[in-house]
C-alpha cells in the first residue's frame, strides 16, 4: 500500500488470528488529521479488531501500524498506554460512562488521569459539554441522562484531552435515529474543527454517510472505496 502523504495513522499488511480463526488477513489502513473514515462491514468481518489493532489495544501477528511515523510494534504497554490516554480517544457503542460520577466528572476523567487539577479540568470539560449540548446536564450521573445525552457526554469525553485521533466503534448501534443523526453531527463538526481524524466504525450506511471516505472490511480484507472508484 502506498498510503497518501501527510498520512497521520497507517497499517499495512496486518494479520491477526484468534485460534484457527483468521480476523485479519492482509487489512491496509491510512487516515489523514481532521479526516473521517468509515470502516465498514458485516458482523464478523474484522473491522474491530482492525480498530483495536489500530488503538495499539490488540497487536497484530504480522503487518505494520505506524502513527505520526512511530511503529507501534516497537513501543512498550507503558507506552502505548500513554498514547492511548493523552493522543487517543474513544467513544463505545454504550458510552460506557462511570455510574458513580457525575457526568462532568466523567469527561474531565481523562484530563485527571493524566494530573490535571480538579478545577481546571473540569472547566475544560464543560467547554466541551457545552460544544456538545450537554453543558446542562454536568451535575447529573449517567443514570438520570437519556442514551443520546450520554453518548453525547462520552464523546465530549472523547475530545477533552485534544487527541489527534478518535476511535469511535458503533457509536450509534444504542441510539434511536433521531438521536444517532445528532451524535454524529456532533462527533464530527466537534472533530473537524479541532483537526481531529476520526476512525468510526459502523454497519450502517447512514452513520458513514457523515465520514469524508469509507473503508470496506470483508473476511479481514479492506477496500478503500474512493480508489477502487
Amino acid at each position: 500500500m502506498n498510503a497518501p502523504g501527510g498520512s497521520l495513522l497507517v497499517a499495512e499488511d496486518l494479520h491477526k488470528a484468534y485460534g484457527p480463526t483468521m480476523a485479519l488477513a492482509g487489512a491496509e489502513f491510512s487516515i489523514h488529521p481532521g479526516e473521517v473514515v468509515a470502516v465498514m462491514g458485516p458482523s464478523g468481518s474484522g473491522k474491530s479488531t482492525l480498530l483495536h489493532c489500530l488503538a495499539g489495544i490488540v497487536t497484530p501477528d504480522s503487518g505494520s501500524i505506524r502513527y505520526d511515523g512511530r511503529e507501534l510494534a516497537t513501543m512498550n504497554d507503558a507506552q502505548r498506554s500513554q498514547l492511548r490516554r493523552s493522543e487517543f480517544g474513544f467513544v463505545f457503542q454504550f458510552g460506557q460512562l462511570v455510574p458513580e460520577l457525575t457526568c462532568v466528572e466523567n469527561v474531565a476523567l481523562p484530563l485527571r488521569l493524566n494530573g490535571t487539577p480538579r478545577k481546571q479540568a473540569e472547566r475544560t470539560a464543560l467547554g466541551w459539554m457545552e460544544r456538545l449540548e450537554v453543558d446542562d446536564l454536568g451535575r447529573k450521573r449517567p443514570g438520570e441522562v437519556s442514551g443520546g445525552q450520554g453518548q453525547r457526554v462520552a464523546v465530549a469525553r472523547s475530545l477533552v484531552t485534544g487527541p489527534r485521533v478518535v476511535f469511535a466503534d458503533e457509536p450509534t448501534g444504542a441510539l434511536d435515529s433521531l438521536n444517532g443523526e445528532r451524535v454524529m453531527e456532533l462527533l464530527t463538526e466537534a472533530a473537524r474543527s479541532a483537526n481531529t481524524a476520526v476512525v468510526l466504525v459502523t454497519h450502517e450506511a447512514r452513520v458513514a454517510a457523515y465520514s469524508d471516505r469509507e473503508i470496506v472490511v470483508r473476511d479481514g480484507r479492506s477496500r478503500d472505496m474512493e480508489r477502487a472508484i
